[in-house]
């Protein structure tokens, strides 16, 4: 990639989160939309991603005018600040309709439910001017392996999928996988299990995929291998980096926080395969700490980025010529320092 190519980064409203955690409350007051819209245009982000409840609160009560007509107002706003829409994604895990799964739910009535609102969802989408679509398939398994039927369950997503796709044909879904949490086995806990999908649906090329780093690391994968391994298949159309302290639950951390090395790695792989050059968005998934106090609430957005550019400094002046000349001589431990050092500066 050029070293003159520039990122675009986007963040999401859930992003400035106020600390509610399984364990306790909010620990920093609740903010309207209007305010992290302009934290986002403050901080010189490129775009927002949505789901379809943030640009319609309320979703499930209001009638097809009223989402349109709401969805349409949002766009202008959007425009005016000159933000743009990265993407939109049905809330499905929040209904009371998925308690049993959203797509896998073993109650037609509420796969139907789950088909709609997705339909809806693309809808949105395109009034908010971006065709991707992104399915975190979050309730998609069971606490009860006997409760379901596994190849049934793939089945079932491989017609949503395809109802998706037929209703729009421009629209792109990118499957956000995640092995476990809130469910504690996923239906499709991988990259490679989302992109096995996309020859079963009726129009493979429109089926790709979002990486999260610290979902990867859940799985007990590396994220820059399995951003490698999407980009092989042209299948990486937007990307959530955050780092993770090992296989606890999600934890959203800044971009580089745990492990500086793991990050190098994914921004190394970006530059390699010219992420971005289709217009894709770094996207950053990550919360403050609970600590946080409200005055430094969006260091952690921030934060990132600066260590993502940082690491793109390191990833372009990174001795390339040195390398090649200790792999080809197979002399890993010079190589392995060979990053360290300069990771540290020398």
């Amino acid at each position: 990639m050029s070293k003159t190519h520039t990122y675009e980064f986007c963040f999401g409203p859930w992003n400035i989160s106020e600390g509610q955690d399984p364990y306790g409350p909010p620990v920093r007051p609740p903010q309207e939309f209007d305010w992290k819209l302009g934290q986002l245009k403050k901080l010189g982000f490129d775009a927002m991603m949505f789901h379809d409840d943030d640009v319609v609160p309320d979703i499930d009560s209001k009638t097809s005018a009223q989402i349109f007509k709401e969805a349409r107002e949002l766009k202008k706003r959007l425009d005016g600040e000159g933000i743009a829409a990265e993407m939109v994604a049905p809330r499905l895990w929040f209904a009371p309709e998925t308690i049993d799964g959203a797509y896998t739910s073993n109650d037609p009535r509420h796969r139907q439910y789950a088909v709609d609102r997705s339909l809806r969802c693309i809808d949105i989408a395109k009034i908010m001017g971006t065709d991707l679509i992104v399915l975190w398939l979050a309730r998609e398994g069971t606490y009860i392996r006997e409760a379901k039927n596994a190849r049934r369950s793939v089945e079932l997503l491989v017609a949503a999928l395809d109802k998706m796709l037929g209703h729009d044909k421009k629209v792109r879904i990118a499957i956000e996988p995640k092995p476990n949490e809130p469910m504690d086995h996923a239906y499709i806990p991988t990259i490679g299990h989302a992109l096995a999908l996309a020859p079963l649906t009726r129009d493979p090329k429109r089926v790709g995929a979002l990486i999260e780093s610290a979902h990867c690391t859940l799985a007990g994968l590396d994220p820059s291998d399995e951003i490698a391994f999407a980009m092989a298949f042209q299948k990486l159309w937007s990307l959530h980096l955050n780092d993770q302290n090992g296989l606890k639950f999600d934890q959203d951390k800044p971009f580089g926080s745990t492990n500086l090395r793991v990050a190098f790695n994914q921004v190394r792989v970006l530059e390699q395969n010219k992420y971005g050059s289709n217009g894709e968005y770094v996207c950053f998934d990550v919360h403050p700490f609970r600590t946080t106090k409200v005055e430094h609430w969006m260091a952690h957005l921030d934060n990132s980025r600066r260590t993502f550019l940082r690491l793109v400094e390191k990833a372009r002046s990174y001795d390339e010529k040195t390398a090649q000349q200790l792999i080809a001589n197979r002399d890993y431990q010079a190589l392995d320092q060979l990053v360290i050092e300069h990771l540290l500066g020398k």
